[in-house]
């Protein structure tokens, strides 16, 4: 097995069958190889720099009706909320002030904010933190919508693809959604001049290793400039309740995979890895991962925003939260970076 690791690391990808050998050996020695090669990539791009992304959740209303999503259009349970211009515009104001140079704007496909506020919103954004990078996400657009809130100042746009199986991808999304219009998106966004970010959930319903074998084909064909990947949380209010969880182990390996496949990939350790396990993020982080997403949102609408279950982070303070997570990557031997990050992690920039 190490020799396919180390084909992995000077190859950047492997065959069909040598990537379901990897992914379905699950021998202690074969992930304590991978991890220690990915953290030694890792480490050759990017030192021990972790990179910040200030996260403000600013609505949960969604017209959509993904089965796996909390605040699916059906959730009656759901606590709706939206922030208005002003109320971002302080969670940036207070992420700036603790050092936080990149603002990732997330919400359900909210049809409230229309592309002239959004662009209003953005727009306002890089008028005061011009040294700030705005990334979005906001899911499935136009590519007129996409085009508007690029020339408003967006840098990055964010965009999980979910799973590259489309027969898995009908099982996870109701009728009016598809695969064909999620790569259609991404793609756009990449002419467009957007930093893409694609991604997928581990261990998601009806997943199988040829669904994950799909997913490294797609993320290899596109070429991001990052992969956010978590493991599958149920949320009670959904279809997919009663649906085991994701799992730690198959999620740490994808990342020292991804890491393998593009050491310049900037790939977060998510809150869900922190949720299922206590050291998730750290261990993310010794895996291959290089970005956290410390939560910006007031904390009257955190446990609002409920994709999955029992979500950590949902009661501190922004300025808690990054005395702590500073606390804890020293403890793995990382730091937090400073500044954007744009010259390094993206490719060509490198």
């Amino acid at each position: 097995m190490k020799e396919i690791i180390l084909k992995l690391e000077n190859e950047r990808f492997l065959s069909d069958g040598e990537f379901r050998r990897l992914i379905e050996d699950d021998s202690e020695e074969t992930a304590r190889f991978l991890t220690e090669r990915a953290d030694a990539v890792k480490r050759r791009v990017f030192s021990n720099k972790v990179y910040i992304r200030g996260l403000i959740e600013f609505s949960n209303y969604c017209k959509n009706n993904c089965l796996y999503c909390g605040i699916r259009r059906e959730n009656q349970n759901a606590q709706r909320y939206r922030l208005n211009k002003e109320e971002i515009l302080d969670c940036c104001a207070q992420g700036y002030s603790l050092g936080f140079r990149t603002f990732v704007l997330q919400g359900g496909e909210d049809s409230y904010f229309t592309d002239e506020r959004m662009a209003d919103i953005i727009s306002s954004i890089k008028s005061e933190y011009p040294d700030c990078a705005v990334t979005l996400s906001l899911g499935e657009r136009s590519r007129e919508s996409y085009e508007i809130m690029f020339r408003a100042g967006a840098d990055r746009y964010l965009l999980r693809h979910e799973t590259a199986d489309s027969g898995h991808y009908g099982r996870l999304h109701p009728p009016e959604l598809s695969l064909e219009n999620r790569k259609k998106c991404l793609y756009e966004l990449k002419e467009i001049g957007y930093q893409v970010g694609c991604g997928f959930m581990v261990g998601s319903p009806y997943q199988n290793t040829d669904c994950i074998i799909e997913d490294l084909k797609f993320i290899r064909e596109l070429k991001p400039h990052m992969v956010g990947i978590g493991p599958f949380i149920p949320h009670k209010d959904t279809p997919f309740r009663n649906m085991p969880q994701g799992g730690l182990e198959l999620t740490l390996k994808l990342i020292s995979i991804l890491r393998l496949m593009d050491p310049n990939l900037l790939i977060p350790s998510t809150t869900a890895l922190g949720t299922i396990d206590v050291a998730g993020r750290e261990k993310g982080i010794l895996a291959g991962a290089n970005v956290v997403m410390p939560n910006l949102s007031p904390k009257t609408v955190r446990k609002k925003y409920t994709l999955y279950d029992n979500k950590i982070c949902t009661g501190e303070e922004a300025a808690e939260c990054i005395i702590c997570l500073k606390r804890r990557l020293a403890g793995i031997g990382h730091e937090i970076a400073v500044g954007r990050g744009d010259h390094i992690g993206f490719g060509e920039d490198i």
